[in-house]
């Protein structure tokens, strides 16, 4: 577990440095989230009401914002710091774990170079996760036509965890081929069949890590979704930053690990030749 789980310890010493990269994507996803939606979810489902409409049930899963002007709005700058946030961010910790050096030289140049890998995996992972918010959406209210209530708990219950699984599988599929691409210069299928066969070994320790991180979030969402609408987003925001940084660098250090290269932020091999 110490591979998947490293990374936490990457990011509590160097928080000051990379937290400032996941602050603006924090922000505008927080205030994407649709406030409303979520709290009637989380009041029906420990009320005795767990029924809602189709609608709803996506509003309440999904990221886009279809009802909103300014909640699209919200959508669109959050995926787009995101990717140039995360570009900055893989280029930087990339530099660090490589030569051991925590400063920008020659990090701008590398995230404009990776910056279309990173779009596309961006991309990537937002059209995973939207497409499990339909499909629960549509299992969900598929569940709630029963009249007896109790079996529409178990079958949203069952929904909920059997779709999450499939997200958080499909999502380890891909997890490695950006830090791949990074080091390696591979072309895109290459760089694919090199980072699977790393991330084959890692598997299941990274499906329990993301599980947890995914069941994380849902609990803090779901739960500050019943306080006021500032505590909901300040929660967010901190919540989201940390989320962030965790999915991204969790990338860099498992590769690291499974490639077996040696990290210079740990071993600071570059003040031998000062």
């Amino acid at each position: 577990m110490r591979k998947v789980f490293g990374h936490w310890k990457y990011i509590a010493k160097n928080l000051w440095f990379v937290l400032p990269f996941a602050v603006l994507p924090a922000i505008f996803l927080a205030l994407s989230l649709d406030y409303t939606a979520i709290g009637a979810l989380v009041r029906g489902f420990f009320t005795g009401e767990p029924r809602m409409a189709f609608l709803d049930y996506f509003r309440a899963f999904g990221l886009l914002r279809f009802d909103d002007v300014l909640g699209g709005v919200f959508d669109v700058l959050a995926f787009l710091t995101a990717v140039f946030c995360g570009s900055f961010l893989y280029a930087f910790a990339e530099k660090h774990l490589r030569i051991g050096k925590r400063t920008m030289s020659g990090v701008i140049s590398s995230a404009w170079s990776i910056f279309p890998s990173v779009l596309a995996v961006a991309l990537l992972y937002l059209a995973l996760y939207e497409i499990w918010a339909v499909v629960l959406a549509a299992v969900c209210f598929a569940a709630a036509a029963p009249a007896a209530t109790p079996l529409v708990y178990v079958l949203i219950v069952v929904a909920f965890l059997a779709t999450s699984f499939a997200l958080l599988y499909l999502s380890t599929i891909f997890y490695l081929w950006l830090p791949c691409r990074q080091m390696t210069g591979f072309g895109p299928y290459d760089a694919f069949v090199y980072s699977y066969r790393l991330m084959m070994g890692v598997r299941w320790r990274l499906l329990f890590s993301f599980a947890v991180s995914f069941l994380v979030a849902i609990a803090a969402v779901g739960g500050m979704a019943l306080a006021h609408p500032v505590a909901f987003r300040i929660v967010c925001v901190v919540l989201f930053a940390i989320l962030f940084l965790s999915f991204t660098l969790r990338m860099e250090v498992v590769y690291f690990a499974q490639d077996k290269l040696d990290r210079e932020d740990e071993l600071l091999s570059f003040r031998g030749y000062r």
